[in-house]
C-alpha cells in the first residue's frame, strides 16, 4: 500500500481557474469532463511535475526522471508497464491516485502492425508522451468536492506538498498571458476535388472486397501567436465536450474536445462507448429535432456503428473474461453544442491475469477511426492522407498504479507546435456514402476548432 494523504480543497463548479495556476509549468495536464454537459462529467484530474517523463518517437523510448536522462528500444508499452508495475488499493470516488497520464499518437500503430510509410510526417509529434505523476487534484462534480491526493512517502512529493496546498488554495499569482491570436487563414490538405479523388478510391476498395468502411480525414492548419492555454479556454467554452484534455509539454501543447470515450476500466469492469453517426445541430429547435430523429432512423449510420461496434467486441474479447462482453445499449442518439452522435456502449470484464494496459495494448488505436477491417483499413488510411495524423486519432488520458484507466478517442483535438496550429477532420466512408455527405460532415465536425481559429484572427480583430 503507498503513502497516500488527502487534502481537502475549495470546490470550484469549473476547473480551470485551478489549472490556471500550474498552466504553464512543463508537463501540466488536466484531464477535463465538462461537467455542465451532465452524465459523463463528473471528475476532473489537474497534474504537474512528474516523477518520470516519457517521451517515445522513431522506436526509441526517452526516459528523464530527476536525476537522470536515458533512451530505451524496449517497446513504448513495456515501458508503460514497468514504470506502473507498483500498485495500491483503489479508493472509492477517486478515478485516480497516481500514475501515467499523457498521449498516444495513432502513429503507435506501426509499433503493433506493418504500416507502409507514406504519409508525410512534417510535424514531427512523438509516437507517444505520458508523465508518471504522483500528486494530483482531483475535482468530484457530483459530490462537489476537490482533493489533492499525493504519495507522501515520494521524496519530491513530502517535499511540496504543503506548497501544493498553498498553491490550490492561496490567490492566483499567474502574470497575464500572451493574448492568442491567428496569424493566417486556416488552410487544409486537401482540397474539396482531392477529397473527391481519395473518396473514389475508397469506395473502389471498398468494392474490390478489401474493406466495409474506412475513416477518411482532412487536416487543417493555421499560423498562431500568444497562449494556447488561453486558446483552450475559449474552446471549451465554444464546444464543451466530456473527453476532453489539455496537455502543456515543453515542445508541443494538446487542447482536446473530445466527446467519444475509448476505454474506462474500473477494477475489472471495461467499457467502451464508440460513436459512429454524425448529424450537425440546428439553432432551430425544431430543425435541430428533425436531425436527430433522421439519425437516429438511418439504416445506414446504424450499418455503419454496428461494424465498429463487432469490431470494438473483437478487441476488447482478446482481454476480457469469456462470455463476459455485452452490448448493454445500441444506436444511442447523443447531443453535442455542434452535432448529434450515434453512440453505442459495449462492456466486459478483464480476465483475471490481464491488465488495463493489456487491455489498451489490444485494442489501440480505437477502430471507430479506422475502420474495418482494422489494419487494412489503416493501410488506405495511410495510402490516402496526405499528412501523418499525429495526435489525432489516438487516446488521451490516463492509467492509475491502482489499475484503473480512462482514455478518450483524440478527435476535435488540436495540436500547437512552433506557432501552429493543426487539427483534423474526418468520417467512415461505407459501399453506400455520398462524397458531397461525407465531405460535408468534416466540415461539421470541424465547427468548434473553426470557430475558435476564425473567431480570433489578427486583421478580424483590427489589428
Amino acid at each position: 500500500m503507498s503513502g497516500l494523504s488527502f487534502a481537502d480543497l475549495p470546490y470550484l463548479g469549473d476547473s480551470a481557474p485551478l489549472f490556471d495556476r500550474i498552466a504553464e509549468e512543463p508537463w501540466a495536464v488536466f484531464i477535463d469532463s465538462s461537467p455542465a454537459l451532465g452524465t459523463h462529467g463528473r471528475y476532473d484530474i489537474l497534474a504537474s511535475r512528474p516523477e518520470v517523463c516519457i517521451t517515445t518517437q522513431d522506436r526509441k523510448t526517452k526516459i528523464q526522471t530527476y536525476s537522470q536522462s536515458y533512451t530505451v528500444l524496449e517497446g513504448p508499452f513495456a515501458v508503460l508497464g514497468d514504470l506502473l508495475s507498483k500498485s495500491w488499493e483503489n479508493v472509492p470516488d477517486l478515478p485516480f491516485t497516481g500514475g501515467a497520464i499523457g498521449f498516444l499518437s495513432y502513429d503507435l500503430c506501426r509499433y503493433m502492425e506493418r504500416i507502409h510509410a507514406i504519409a508525410k510526417d512534417d510535424v514531427g509529434v512523438p509516437d507517444m508522451v505520458m508523465g508518471i505523476y504522483s500528486w494530483a487534484v482531483v475535482v468530484d462534480h457530483q459530490k462537489k468536492r476537490s482533493v489533492l491526493v499525493g504519495d507522501r512517502s515520494r521524496t519530491r512529493v513530502k517535499r511540496d506538498w504543503n506548497e501544493l496546498i498553498k498553491l490550490f488554495t492561496g490567490p492566483c499569482t499567474r502574470g497575464k498571458s500572451p493574448e492568442f491570436r491567428v496569424t493566417t487563414p486556416v488552410t487544409s490538405n486537401m482540397t474539396r476535388e482531392h477529397y473527391g479523388r481519395a473518396f473514389s478510391q475508397v469506395k473502389n476498395y471498398i468494392l474490390r472486397g478489401d474493406c466495409y468502411q474506412v475513416n477518411l480525414a482532412q487536416r487543417f492548419v493555421a499560423g498562431v501567436e500568444g497562449c494556447p492555454w488561453s486558446a483552450y479556454r475559449i474552446l471549451r467554452k465554444i464546444n464543451p465536450s466530456p473527453f476532453s484534455a489539455y496537455m502543456n509539454y515543453p515542445e508541443l501543447q494538446v487542447l482536446c474536445n473530445s466527446p467519444e470515450q475509448f476505454l474506462s476500466v474500473r477494477g475489472k469492469a471495461v467499457k467502451t462507448r464508440p460513436i459512429k453517426g454524425t448529424r450537425p445541430r440546428s439553432p432551430d429547435p425544431r430543425k435541430d429535432r428533425v436531425l436527430a430523429q433522421e439519425l437516429a432512423n438511418s439504416l445506414k449510420d446504424q450499418a455503419e456503428n454496428l461494424m465498429i461496434v463487432d469490431l470494438m467486441r473483437n478487441d476488447i474479447s482478446k482481454n476480457c473474461a469469456l462470455g463476459s462482453v455485452r452490448v448493454p445499449s445500441l444506436f444511442d442518439v447523443e447531443s453535442f453544442p455542434n452535432v448529434h452522435h450515434m453512440v453505442s456502449t459495449i462492456t466486459g470484464k478483464l480476465s483475471k491475469r490481464r491488465s488495463a494496459l493489456d487491455l489498451l495494448r489490444g485494442c489501440f488505436p480505437g477502430g471507430s477511426i479506422t475502420g474495418a477491417p482494422k489494419i487494412r483499413s489503416m493501410e488506405i488510411i495511410e495510402e490516402l492522407e496526405p499528412h501523418r495524423r499525429g495526435v489525432y486519432c489516438g487516446s488521451i488520458g490516463y492509467l492509475g498504479f491502482d489499475g484503473n484507466m480512462d482514455m478518450n478517442i483524440a478527435i476535435r483535438t488540436i495540436l500547437h507546435r512552433q506557432q501552429h496550429m493543426y487539427f483534423f477532420a474526418g468520417g467512415g466512408i461505407v459501399q453506400d456514402s455520398s462524397a458531397e455527405a461525407e465531405y460535408q460532415e468534416t466540415l461539421d465536425k470541424a465547427t468548434a476548432m473553426m470557430r475558435l481559429l476564425e473567431g480570433n484572427r489578427a486583421d478580424a480583430l483590427g489589428r
